[in-house]
Parts: C-alpha cells; sequence; structure tokens
C-alpha cells in the first residue's frame, strides 16, 4: 500500500479507538440507565454501533500489521504499483488519470485504482503509448497510456 493509504488507515483506527469506542461504551452505559433492556432502542442501536466499530478496529489492525508499504517516488519505468498513470479512451477521446493502489486504499472517485481491477491489471508492465484492451461490463474498452509518473 502506499504511504498515503497507510496513514489514512491508521489515522482511522487511532480514531476509532480514542474516540469512538469510548463515546459508545458512555452511550451504552447511558441507555443501560433507563430501565428494562429488553425494550430499549437505545441500547440496542448503541450495542449495534458498538459490534460494527470493533469488527472495523479489528479490520484495520490486520491490513496495517500486514500492509507492506510502498514509495511510489523511488520507483519508475513501466507501470506497477503506485504509478500515476494517465489514460485516454481510444473511442471517446476521454482522458482520466488514475493511481494504481492496494484493495484497502482504492476509491475510483478519487481516482485511486484496485490493483486487482481489470484496468489496473492490463496496464502493469505497460510503457507510454501501449495500448490496451480491457473487458468492462460495458463491453471492450481500448485505452492509450498517456503518461506514467510516480509521484
Amino acid at each position: 500500500m502506499t504511504r498515503a493509504g497507510f496513514t489514512a488507515l491508521d489515522d482511522e483506527l487511532k480514531l476509532l479507538k480514542s474516540v469512538e469506542r469510548p463515546a459508545v461504551i458512555r452511550a451504552i452505559a447511558e441507555a443501560r440507565e433507563h430501565g428494562d433492556l429488553s425494550e430499549n432502542a437505545e441500547y440496542h442501536a448503541a450495542r449495534e454501533k458498538q459490534s460494527f466499530i470493533e469488527g472495523r478496529i479489528k479490520e484495520l489492525e490486520a491490513l496495517v500489521s500486514l500492509a507492506e508499504v510502498i514509495d511510489p517516488t523511488k520507483l519508475s519505468g513501466a507501470v506497477k504499483f503506485g504509478a500515476t498513470v494517465t489514460v485516454v479512451d481510444e473511442d471517446s477521446d476521454e482522458e482520466k488519470t488514475y493511481q494504481i493502489v492496494g484493495e484497502a486504499e482504492a476509491d475510483i472517485e478519487r481516482g485511486l485504482l484496485n490493483i486487482r481491477s481489470p484496468l489496473a491489471r492490463a496496464l502493469i508492465g505497460k510503457d507510454e503509448g501501449d495500448s490496451v484492451e480491457v473487458k468492462t461490463p460495458g463491453g471492450q474498452k481500448s485505452y492509450e497510456i498517456l503518461s506514467i509518473r510516480y509521484i
């Protein structure tokens, strides 16, 4: 994963442990004071939120502990993990820029492309000027690689 992706996950983990977990524990304690737990919606909602938070903490701890952080600025050459790639759709001439990142940090809306996606797999190992064919849900797409940067 990239340094930015690792930092974002680590920050979320710290927030959950230091802010969210204590807040939900307080909410459960307050709800218990209201009496009968079987009909206490606040209590059940707080317990459900606690379950979600604890699950997410476990998930983040596993991701952070197993993460291999890669610094893209030390890389160069053909497309590989961490590359920021600008491609043009050969049919529509629409340009898009993506950074190839790990699964945990992928967010297509922000241009962070999962390394396991069909487009990323097609781009890996290619150079500027190369064309790639990608099978998408909407049919076959052709892209030309305009630039590869490691930032």
